[in-house]
This record gives structure tokens, sequence and C-alpha cells, in this order.
């Protein structure tokens, strides 16, 4: 069972990990256009009912890092969105 001291302490570290999440919001800060493209990538998404598009391009980092999982290529563990399109083209 924790202390008294220890759950207080918990109790802080938590108030200041929300704090900081407020204060930070990331996608509040990115430039106005890279904001409007994701919002087009979600709705775009969201018209799909959240299935993934035919083209490599439709589809999220997740889905086609499952894609380059199955056809195994190596290094798809750091690869980004583009770099994993590409891959997975090159692969065939």
């Amino acid at each position: 069972m924790a202390t008294r001291k220890q759950t207080q302490a918990a109790k802080r570290n938590i108030q200041k990990a929300q704090q900081t999440a407020r204060r930070k919001r990331t996608i509040a800060h990115l430039p106005k256009s890279t904001r409007r493209g994701l919002q087009a990538e979600a709705r775009k998404g969201a018209a799909r009912g959240g299935q993934a598009g035919h083209a490599l391009e439709d589809r999220n980092r997740q889905q086609l890092y499952e894609i380059a999982k199955k056809r195994g290529i190596p290094g798809r563990s750091s690869m980004g969105k583009w770099d994993l399109i590409k891959a997975i083209r090159k692969a065939g």
C-alpha cells in the first residue's frame, strides 16, 4: 500500500502531466496548411467509414506497417508513411 507521501507525489505528477499536455497543444501550433491537410485526411477516412482505401496513400502508417510486415520488408519499424509506401511498391 502506498504511503501518504507517495500518493501526494503521484497526484502532483499527474497534475503536472495534465498541465503540460494542455499547454503544448501540439496540433494547434502546426501551420494552418498542415492542420487543414490533416483535417482533409481525417474527413476522407470518415467518409470511408474508417476502412482502408485501395490506394496506399489512403492508408495510415499502421496499416502500411502491417502490409510491410506481411511482405517481410526489413527496417519497417523505423520508416515513416511515405518510406513504407516506397518500400512496399519496390517490393512489388
